[in-house]
């Protein structure tokens, strides 16, 4: 089958950055799907690999978020069967959705929403889950809950922003105050739902304090290490930040006085481990899909680059280490 890797771990322009080649059909295990992949989007996460994860033998097949048909199943599959649209997000420890077919664990599967075609389906699994993961089990909000408080999104304009900026304002009472600096990611952060938008290149206290907010909650989406102490600062007192990037050293003793709670959420950590409790991934898909299909949520589909191809995925990853993408980017399957 046609699939798209990597054999060596470094830049986009790169010796063996991305190729084309012949990969053998997957194997089934047996909580698995095999899906025919109709359509995949562009996630950080495919950067940072690229970069920095050398291929252990052979070509390693990027790619995480995935929409496509179901074409077979594993003998101990009962989810899903042949002829079903899904989407999904994927396993960090597998072979990636850049490719003609994908094996996938049917527990972090979900419906594809039948308001939406494939590529405005493919932008939402792995953004979706990291977003609602980093609510309700990093910060622990309550569906319903947060009257009178605030949550201050570091990166709104992002793909993880741009649904969690949803999310909130469909599943909870907060205030949703996110960082944007530019016209076009104000825009796009308003469109999601954002109550309040600041910008992240000016003192974040001041601008808060215009707006006469002291926000419960942080997610912290990006620059974490350029924002910590200052998001410290701005804290309430028991307040909690998340976070879902790669910042560098932070020194979290200075969250002590006000007893501050740090959580880390990373979206992988189910299938990687195969937790017991991996299946709320499925669930949690399919409670997306049928918001999409209420249109309580948009698809955060912002570019389509195409269909998949070494140049198309090449640009993709150019647009997505530019710092300036906006939503998601998708393409089509081969």
């Amino acid at each position: 089958m046609k699939a798209i890797g990597f054999n060596a771990a470094g830049p986009i322009d790169g010796v063996g950055a991305l190729v084309e080649f012949d990969a053998p059909k997957p194997e089934l295990r047996d909580h698995d799907l095999l899906v025919d992949v109709r359509a995949v989007s562009m996630n950080p996460v495919d950067t940072k690999v690229r970069n920095n994860m050398a291929p252990e033998s052979g070509t390693r097949i990027l790619g995480y978020d995935a929409a496509g048909v179901v074409t077979a199943v594993g003998s101990k599959a009962g989810l899903f069967k042949p002829g079903d649209e899904v989407f999904y997000a994927g396993a960090l420890t597998r072979q990636g959705t850049n490719a003609a077919l994908h094996a996938v664990d049917e527990r972090i599967v979900g419906r594809k929403p039948t308001s939406l075609n494939f590529t405005e389906a493919a932008a939402l699994p792995l953004t979706a889950i990291t977003a609602w993961e980093l609510m309700f089990d990093s910060l622990r909000l309550e569906e319903g809950g947060g009257e009178g408080e605030t949550i201050l999104v570091i990166g709104g304009a992002g793909g993880v922003g741009s649904i969690l900026i949803q999310l909130v304002k469909a599943l909870t009472r907060l205030t949703v105050v996110t960082t944007a600096s530019r016209p076009q990611t104000e825009d796009w952060v308003r469109k999601m739902g954002a109550d309040h938008v600041i910008n992240h290149h000016e003192p974040l206290a001041a601008q808060l304090e215009t707006l006469n907010l002291v926000p419960r909650y942080v997610a912290g989406l990006t620059a974490t290490d350029q924002h910590f102490e200052a998001l410290v600062n701005l804290l309430q007192p028991r307040g909690h930040l998340a976070l879902i990037d790669d910042p560098g050293p932070v020194d979290i003793s200075i969250m002590k006085l006000k007893a501050l709670t740090l959580s880390w959420e990373f979206m992988f950590t189910r299938s990687m481990y195969e937790t017991d409790d991996m299946i709320v991934q499925h669930e949690l898909l399919n409670r997306v899909a049928d918001m999409v299909d209420a249109a309580t949520l948009l698809t955060t589909a912002t570019h389509h680059g195409g269909t998949m191809s070494v140049k198309t995925l090449t640009a993709a990853h150019v647009l997505q280490e530019s710092g300036r993408a906006i939503g998601k980017t998708v393409l089509d399957g081969f």
